[in-house]
């Protein structure tokens, strides 16, 4: 199926370091770098991101920017249906207060996804994206154009087209 990419851990980061701009009660962010220092701070915690994980091509408080997806995570901790605005050729769903637009065909590794919410398969007419179970089986499909609710638990992993 082609390369698989695993976004769990720069998610984690991003919803962490975005609860920290929200006032909420995390105390600190921090994450521990390859040599046993300890990662602490919004911009620390982007540029350890960056550092970690080659495929990310930027990350701040309130963005990840991956070669082939970006993961938002909403001001103010949620987003609502009508904040799905989903460019064409893109593949773009809202999973627990993050958006997730996805722009390229690949496997994408996905963790902690729970819940339900909107998607928006705005890719061009007759793709389908396909998302799969932990065994790898296909759990559902969206051929573009579609746009509904989906239930996100339990989705693995997802590949766009």
């Amino acid at each position: 199926m082609g390369e698989h990419v695993n976004i769990a851990k720069p998610a984690a980061l991003l919803i962490a370091a975005t609860a920290l701009v929200a006032g909420s009660t995390i105390a600190a962010v921090a994450d521990t770098a390859a040599d046993g220092t300890r990662v602490t701070g919004i911009q620390q915690v982007a540029d350890h991101v960056l550092a970690g994980h080659p495929k990310v091509l930027s990350a701040s408080a309130d963005q990840v920017r991956y070669d082939g997806l970006t993961l938002t995570r909403a001001p103010q901790g949620r987003f609502a249906a009508k904040d799905l605005d989903c460019a064409y050729g893109h593949l773009c769903m809202l999973v627990n207060g993050t958006k997730f637009d996805f722009y390229k065909c690949q496997t994408w590794n996905v963790t902690n996804w729970t819940g339900d919410g909107p998607f928006t398969n705005n890719q061009t007419p007759g793709t389908v994206a396909k998302f799969f179970n932990q065994d790898g089986s296909v759990r559902w499909t969206s051929t573009a154009y579609q746009a509904g609710t989906a239930t996100w638990d339990p989705i693995w992993s997802l590949r766009p087209c």
